[in-house]
């Protein structure tokens, strides 16, 4: 059941999905549709999820599930994944890749490799105070309050 993402709870389980580039109004419009449909179908064991979404920065989609109410089941995670991909091959976009940072330059938002990112730190191009956005966050309390951070305070600071 598609419920407003504000109106989740903040114990929400979260999964975070950067894209490799931003999207433009026609594709953003195309998603929400997309993401409307697969979450108003999204079941586990027959059961209706309650979940929602946002996007974020015309980069980030982050999918929200109320696990109070009926738990994501191995087969419901794998039907979100199917799904993303589905979005990945459309759009010519890579989403799943765990292996790329994205962080703030100003009002941009970048994306790098994780072993450019490294270099970057090395070579002070980025620095403890670069606003980095930590995708591993598991709820959406942690989401809300932890996932836009300066590097210091998220796994990325092993790289300064």
């Amino acid at each position: 059941m598609l419920t407003a993402f504000e109106k989740l709870p903040d114990t929400s389980r979260v999964w975070i999905y950067q894209a490799s580039r931003s999207f433009d109004e026609k594709e953003l419009g195309e998603i929400r549709e997309a993401l409307d449909t697969f979450i108003q179908d999204w079941t586990a064991h027959g059961s209706h999820l309650e979940a929602g979404y946002e996007i974020r920065y015309k980069r980030f989609i982050i999918l929200a599930l109320d696990n109070t109410i009926t738990g994501a089941s191995g087969c419901s995670i794998d039907a979100s994944v199917h799904f993303i991909q589905s979005l990945e091959k459309k759009y010519k976009v890579d989403l799943l890749d765990k292996m790329n940072v994205s962080y703030k330059q100003g009002d941009y938002i970048a994306y790098k490799g994780l072993t450019d990112f490294k270099k970057m730190a090395r070579q002070k191009a980025v620095s403890r105070n670069t606003i980095v956005f930590n995708n591993l966050v598991t709820n959406k309390h942690e989401y809300l309050h932890h996932w836009e951070v300066p590097a210091e305070e998220s796994w990325h600071a092993r790289f300064m």
